[in-house]
């Protein structure tokens, strides 16, 4: 019989113990830094061509889609996005069994804790897309897989804050309070910059004002900021907890 890299004491101790903290924040470092240094790059080297509006009036903002689009550019996000969104299908399946065991008899909201882990993983993928396919590539399904993520976002955010807000009609901890506090102030800011943005965005395609897309590029980036800063909230919720990374179980049949 062939002998395997472990013992059974051994194969039964965990490989990785991380405190959900250090997990929560680094999911989320992933992206912020990709994003710096995107826009940062695009303003430093690719200038004229990033800030480049369809009716060539004075932009000094690159919007996402454009910072993300170029070389380097979009591999650095490729490869932040890409491993920042395993991190955040496991932290939705996290949030689903949370809330299921805070509401294992209240069918609304169960069902509730459903649709939310349903907009977060289509959020997840609508990001997945965007990054993937550059606004230079294919406009159309950039775009689509955008709209697909703002929707999402504002979506699972609007309904984590109300199981939350049930939440905290029973007994929780300071730390919960605190989350449920920062969730509904971050998903007002982040609506209310998706108006702004969407505000500036029309403005600029219809009157083509001098500086009207640099606000339309700062208001999707505080969208950015604050959708990030939403999720980061996690660590409040699970702040206790432990990732933990174990070999698989040992096979006895054989």
């Amino acid at each position: 019989m062939l002998q395997g890299p472990y013992n059974s004491l051994d194969r039964d101790r965990p490989l990785i113990r991380l405190p959900f903290t250090s997990f929560a924040v680094g999911t989320v470092l992933l992206p912020l830094s990709g994003f710096i240094a995107c826009v940062s790059i695009s303003l430093m080297y690719h200038f004229a061509d990033a800030t480049y509006t369809h009716c060539q009036v004075s932009n000094y903002l690159p919007s996402i889609s454009s910072a993300i689009s170029r070389v380097p550019e979009r591999y650095i996000w490729r490869c932040c996005i890409g491993l920042h969104s395993a991190p955040r299908y496991l932290m939705s399946i996290m949030y689903f069994k949370f809330y299921h065991g805070r509401f294992a008899n209240r069918l609304l909201e169960q069902l509730l804790s459903g649709l939310a882990l349903l907009c977060s993983l289509t959020e997840n993928s609508g990001l997945l897309v965007l990054t993937y396919v550059a606004s230079t590539e294919t406009y159309n399904y950039h775009k689509n897989g955008f709209i697909v993520f703002i929707a999402s976002s504002l979506l699972h955010m609007l309904i984590t804050c109300r199981l939350w807000h049930m939440i905290r009609r029973s007994y929780v901890s300071p730390e919960e309070v605190r989350s449920y506090r920062w969730k509904i102030r971050l998903f007002v800011f982040n609506g209310s910059c998706c108006l702004a943005a969407y505000y500036f965005f029309r403005r600029h395609n219809k009157y083509c004002e001098p500086g009207i897309y640099t606000l339309f590029a700062l208001f999707e980036y505080l969208v950015v900021f604050s959708n990030m800063a939403f999720h980061i909230t996690a660590f409040w919720d699970f702040g206790s907890k432990e990732v933990i990374v174990a070999t698989p179980p040992e096979d006895k049949r054989y």
